[in-house]
């Protein structure tokens, strides 16, 4: 595990009582990590109440020969040389990075709290590209700091650098609000406090039923609210003020500083109150349910308050959309968090003169087949994308070699394929070994592997059904479990939530839509003159090329009462009503001899899952149907495919877009144009590669 240590800007205050925002960062991510048992946080506090007991307090002595930043420096490295720290985390300090980067033989993230055009060892673009050259990862608060960052600098450098927000818990339920408004933190003008005091007192004399309240201090001069009606708490712990924000109405931030993000709008808004923000610095990426002030002066303020005081209808839907629709959640950037250190220490070797990478990738070629499967296979897909993304590959059938080295002999030849597989990985020594829908490599191979090369990446993908629905899903499971605690990286093509619910515990496990390919999906059936209507064709699986005698699934009777609602539609179904499955060419043959086509997958539709003829019928051009409970809909617009949602309403819509060709012609060309937008080869091969080595990045 991980090794770190985390250091605090000096003075910050690491305490349960008065801890500011660098401190609560902190220890929101160090509770919810991962590597916690290995996280040190070192920091310079009076106070006795730490936050968490894996703190080291540091205490120096006051001199005039040296600046206290050395000093505290000069006690850190005698706290953390020679104790083998992989990763040293510097928050807001620039110049302390500076300093221990020359002292200390570490991995190094800065994480930046503030503007960086404002600190000192940032604020030249000289010194910020000596931080990217020098340092492993930068990390902001905000996508605000995060651009006062690259001020004049080339943004082609931003991939070094991740921006992960503050970040707060969710609540249960949204509490009992009284009618109170409150103001939280300095109590100064940068922050618009005086803004807040011209407008409280006026609403405070009009609406005499509600309480005003000021959190937070100032020890310079500060704009004084006197009436009866408003009360100063003070400097309140983050505790006291979060449960004072879960029983307030309307909270205030009308900052006319430029905010590096704004804690307190993100925790007012979770909290369930109403909340007022000023359009300045990181604000608006505090949450998507605030009021923003389009004018920052006390009369705009007043109005708005003054709004949702006389418009509780407004007021509650603001409250309840922020409560329910939390931005940042603690528990998940803690996890990204985790993943980015992570991603420091994989080291995957490129080759330095291309900067591609090395991959075998392990499926099934078919060639005991006759290659008959080549165009439903994904792992073809996937080697042409890992090739046009300009990487390096090496393929290998496992069930061509096992069947083409039988033979009497006294070694075994799943045997003989281990052995192969460690040769050929000694040989070629990849960056990642990748495999689909296989069991013939025993888990003393991959171990061997990974003692050969501790920096491989090993990821699996696998691309058939998981739902409780389908007796198939438990052995299906348990191939993927078999392997999934021992590669890095799962790939699957059901939504992750589902596998989880069926109480399986896999590491990194990652949805992936099934890929279309441009040499594959080559069609335009939208632009041909087909003879037939609607194409469906179903197999009784890939292995076996004709209908299984006595085999009966829940599609057989979906496409039987289909049939009976579908008269004049001329059908095209394969694997059905002794009609031999199709393969190969015969099958594209068929499938462009149609208009339209079925995407009717085994078991129960489940959220995103569908078999790999999706890509066949969209890729193609067919306008195509699909269930709408498969949640697809989340990805295709009905622009794009149609949805049905049962037996009748299918039937009513393959006959209404029989007779409207331009209208299927469109939706058809916008669903493949979509689906290569989205999902084509090259684009799900770069996925699973940035997924596999530590990168954080969307699907869709």
């Amino acid at each position: 595990m991980l090794k770190i240590a985390t250091i605090l800007p000096y003075k910050e205050n690491y305490s349960k009582k008065k801890a500011a925002a660098a401190s609560l960062w902190v220890y929101d991510f160090f509770r919810h990590s991962s590597l916690r048992k290995n996280n040190y946080i070192f920091g310079t506090t009076n106070e006795k109440d730490y936050l968490s007991d894996n703190y080291i307090n540091i205490k120096i002595k006051g001199s005039k020969l040296t600046s206290t930043t050395n000093q505290y420096c000069n006690e850190l490295i005698k706290k953390i040389d020679g104790k083998k720290f992989d990763l040293v985390e510097i928050h807001n300090r620039p110049l302390v990075f500076n300093i221990l980067k020359d002292k200390l033989d570490s991995n190094f993230i800065i994480y930046f709290h503030n503007d960086p055009l404002s600190m000192k060892g940032s604020k030249s673009s000289e010194e910020r590209i000596n931080l990217l050259n020098k340092v492993e990862k930068i990390i902001f608060v905000s996508e605000w700091v995060q651009k006062r960052f690259f001020i004049d600098l080339d943004k082609r450098l931003i991939n070094k650098t991740e921006v992960v927000y503050p970040s707060i818990h969710k609540q249960n339920r949204l509490i009992k609000k009284e009618k109170k408004i409150v103001f939280v933190g300095k109590l100064n003008t940068s922050k618009g406090y005086d803004l807040y005091r011209d407008a409280i007192i006026k609403i405070l004399n009009e609406f005499q039923e509600w309480k005003a309240y000021s959190i937070g201090d100032e020890r310079r001069d500060k704009p004084v609210i006197k009436h009866k009606n408003h009360i100063e708490l003070g400097w309140l712990s983050h505790k006291e003020v979060l449960d004072f924000l879960c029983k307030t109405e309307i909270a205030v931030v009308p900052s006319r500083w430029e905010e590096p993000f704004g804690r307190t709008a993100l925790e007012a808004s979770s909290r369930g109150c109403a909340t007022i923000i000023s359009n300045r610095g990181g604000l608006p990426e505090t949450s998507d349910h605030c009021f923003i002030l389009k004018k920052l002066d006390f009369k705009n303020l007043y109005n708005i308050i003054k709004k949702l005081i006389t418009n509780p209808k407004l007021r509650l839907d603001y409250q309840k959309k922020g409560f329910s629709n939390v931005k940042h959640i603690t528990k998940e950037n803690s996890l990204l968090i985790d993943d980015i250190r992570k991603s420091l220490f994989i080291n995957y070797k490129l080759n330095l003169i291309k900067n591609k990478l090395k991959i075998i990738n392990i499926y099934n070629l078919g060639q005991k087949l006759n290659h008959r499967l080549y165009n439903i296979s994904v792992g073809k897909k996937f080697t042409n994308g890992f090739i046009r993304n300009g990487h390096d590959v090496l393929e290998i059938s496992d069930r061509d070699f096992i069947k083409q080295n039988r033979h009497f002999s006294l070694n075994s030849t799943s045997s003989k394929f281990q052995n192969y597989l460690i040769e050929t990985f000694k040989n070629y020594n990849p960056d990642l070994l990748f495999f689909g829908h296989t069991n013939n490599i025993y888990l003393d191979t991959l171990e061997n592997i990974k003692n050969l090369n501790k920096n491989i990446i090993i990821s699996q993908w696998n691309e058939d059904p998981i739902m409780k629905s389908l007796k198939d899903s438990k052995a299906n499971i348990k191939k993927i479990s078999y392997y999934g605690k021992l590669v890095d990286h799962n790939f699957i093509t059901t939504h992750p939530s589902i596998f989880f619910k069926q109480n399986n515990n896999i590491k990194n496990l990652h949805f992936m839509f099934v890929p279309v390919d441009k040499n594959i999906e080559c069609f335009d059936v939208f632009n041909l003159k087909p003879r037939k209507d609607i194409f469906y064709a179903m197999s009784h699986g890939v292995n076996r090329a004709t209908l299984k005698k006595g085999k009966s699934d829940s599609r057989i009777y979906f496409l039987n009462s289909l049939i009976k609602k579908i008269n004049g539609i001329n059908y095209d179904f394969y694997g059905f009503e002794n009609k031999e499955p199709i393969w190969g060419d015969e099958f594209y043959n068929a499938l462009t001899n149609s208009k339209m086509g079925l995407n009717l997958s085994r078991g129960l539709p489940t959220k995103y899952y569908s078999s790999n003829r999706i890509a066949s019928l969209i890729g193609n051009g067919l306008m195509t149907f699909i269930d709408k409970r498969t949640s697809l809909n989340e990805i295709f617009t009905s622009k794009e495919v149609v949805f049905y949602t049962n037996i009748a309403d299918l039937s009513d819509k393959i006959k209404f877009y029989k007779q409207n060709d331009i209208l299927r012609k469109k939706i058809a060309k916008e669903g493949k144009k979509k689906y290569f937008e989205l999902f084509n080869e090259k684009k799900i091969s770069n996925y699973i590669i940035k997924k596999s080595f530590g990168e954080k990045i969307d699907l869709f």
